[in-house]
């Protein structure tokens, strides 16, 4: 290296899918200004990685088993701040976006983008600034833009969260997992996550004590005559 000559940014990809972690390699492999350093196949690996070879830059996928991506996340910048961590997923909806954001990731990008951009993404958060591509940028400028909502006039009970409770609104209307999930434009996964956490939480069993529920609890108003 010429003196003067920037060093490569060095960088962890951390994906679940063998084929996608291999081919994201092997693309930043052909860029300039990128030497990946190690690759690992869950959250846990990625965290144990960055420990071991301190990396610039981690490319984080979301959807992993063991620890998931956003708790990685979490734990690389509180444990390892050195390291600035980019999310490359495949998904992009809000349920997906704002947990990795606010567990410290600086950058977010979908895997339909190109080398350059994810090159651009990491040279970004080196740099201090925010790694988003356009569509996600506008995501957070049309969040940012809509009122903030009123507060709910029915305390939200047992410790559900708002997500929660708005499921199980959606539940006494009567939509199925899937309408529920296209409704708040999530995962069907993501909707069976919710429904087993606000379940464990009031100690529901099954859809039916569920509707009850939220008419006992005021959540949902009966139906006008």
């Amino acid at each position: 290296m010429t003196e003067g000559e920037k060093k490569p940014a060095r960088v962890v990809v951390a994906d679940d899918q063998t084929v996608v972690r291999e081919g994201i390699v092997m693309l930043l492999g052909l860029l300039p200004g990128v030497e990946v350093v190690g690759a690992a196949g869950d959250g846990e690996e990625a965290v144990r990685l960055v420990a071991e070879l301190a990396p610039d830059v981690v490319l984080m996928d979301l959807r992993m088993p063991r620890c998931d991506g956003v708790e990685a996340t979490r734990r690389i910048r509180s444990e390892y701040p050195g390291t600035q961590v980019v999310v490359l997923t495949t998904f992009a909806d809000d349920e997906s976006l704002f947990p990795a954001l606010r567990a410290g990731a600086r950058g977010y990008l979908t895997k339909d983008a190109g080398g350059d951009e994810i090159v651009r993404a990491v040279e970004s958060v080196l740099s201090g600034d925010a790694g988003l591509s356009p569509s996600i940028q506008r995501r957070l400028l049309e969040r940012l833009s809509q009122p903030e909502p009123a507060p709910a006039a029915t305390e939200v009970p047992d410790g559900l969260t708002a997500r929660e409770t708005e499921v199980l609104v959606l539940i006494a209307e009567g939509l199925t997992n899937q309408e529920i999930a296209r409704k708040l434009h999530v995962s069907t996964a993501t909707v069976k996550t919710h429904i087993n956490n606000l379940f464990a939480k009031t100690g529901l069993k099954d859809r039916a004590q569920a509707v009850r529920y939220a008419y006992g609890k005021g959540l949902v108003r009966p139906p006008a005559d």
